[in-house]
């Protein structure tokens, strides 16, 4: 395994530019805080056609300072190479394992590979998929459905625990910014460990759905803990875009998640896949746009801040990433980094280390 340290961030007190695409970066947005107002991104000369993500190189042109989590990265999206960089991290992960899969809606296009995920949890003893039913109607709305589209999928290798099947628990949230405590599903108390696996890509109301939104929405129960991270109570409006949004929204993912790593302390780490990064959730199924971004590669951290940093990091720097960093920034996405950096939810520092 060649290591080569690829970046390094930071909290920057200003705007920062990316050397390589000369655009307004994530860490820059983790400044601004709540009231981000980031610029559209814009060209300087020609873009890169990949991400900076071979040899030795500081997109930011900061000196780095102080600590810095390291994150793993492979250009190759594989089973051997997902194996690989979970074999990095996974120190503390043991006992009876939850492996927090985004299984999509009824026949998704952009779910993450069936075999590769078996091939990854067959390595994993004591592992099952886990899963909560949705807020919405669809393919996921109750656990009866939930099975159905399970199968429809193709995640019957292994169990699949529908967490909020047998109730809900509340777990607490240390100084959240609306929330003290959020209902997860009932289930998430039976696991010693947790591995966050999630399909990288573009969300209609959060931005982007990373390893954070993975486990704020993804593991609060359906009908109640949902309610709470999405800020509605009651029949919530038929049109989503009356629901809380913006910056609110991902201050209530960042109070739902912190719950979830507490809970869990150093016994969770956190894989991003980036491939078919549609600007859609794999929520929207079938009717999900067509990505217009080449695929990326995989991280692995013990560092959820830092994962989820890097991740959009690699999507700023990428030539064809207009569509998706469009989404991210008119949602307002990168509030759910500045959040999880006020939470102290992680380093927004990090090394890229890249894994042959």
């Amino acid at each position: 395994m060649n290591d080569m340290p690829v970046s390094r961030r930071k909290v920057l007190q200003g705007s920062a530019l990316l050397a390589a695409a000369a655009i307004l970066t994530p860490a820059a947005a983790l400044a601004a805080g709540a009231s981000e107002k980031a610029a559209p991104a814009k060209a300087a000369g020609k873009a890169p056609a990949q991400a900076p993500v071979v040899g030795s190189r500081n997109v930011t042109g900061q000196p780095h300072k102080g600590s810095a989590a390291k994150v793993y990265f492979s250009p190759v999206i594989d089973a051997a190479s997902l194996i690989k960089l979970y074999n990095l991290v996974n120190e503390n992960i043991y006992g009876k394992v939850a492996i927090k899969l985004h299984t999509g809606e009824p026949n998704g296009p952009n779910i993450l590979p069936r075999d590769m995920v078996k091939a990854f949890q067959a390595q994993v003893p004591e592992s099952a998929i886990v899963e909560t039913n949705t807020l919405y109607e669809g393919g996921r709305h109750t656990t009866e459905k939930h099975r159905e589209t399970l199968k429809v999928n193709g995640w019957t290798f292994c169990p699949v625990d529908i967490m909020d099947e047998h109730g809900d628990v509340n777990l607490p949230v240390a100084d959240g910014f609306h929330l003290k405590e959020v209902a997860m599903g009932k289930g998430i108390t039976d696991y010693d460990s947790m591995i966050v696996l999630t399909h990288f890509k573009g969300h209609a109301m959060g931005g982007f759905g990373g390893s954070m939104k993975n486990i704020a929405i993804g593991c609060a129960s359906g009908q109640v803990g949902k309610r709470q991270v999405h800020g509605v109570e009651g029949t919530p409006p038929a049109d989503w875009s009356q629901w809380p949004g913006k910056e609110k929204l991902m201050e209530l993912m960042a109070d739902s998640a912190k719950a979830v790593a507490d809970h869990f302390g150093k016994h969770i780490v956190y894989i991003n896949v980036l491939r078919n990064m549609s600007v859609d959730c794999d929520c929207a199924g079938t009717s999900a746009h067509e990505p217009t971004i080449k695929d990326i590669g995989i991280l692995a951290s013990s560092d959820l801040l830092a994962i989820d940093q890097a991740a959009c990091d690699l999507v700023f720097a990428s030539a064809d990433g207009q569509d998706l960093r469009e989404r991210i920034q008119s949602r307002h996405g990168l509030r759910q980094l500045s959040a999880m950096a006020e939470h102290k939810m992680g380093n927004p520092q990090y090394e890229l280390i890249t894994v042959n």
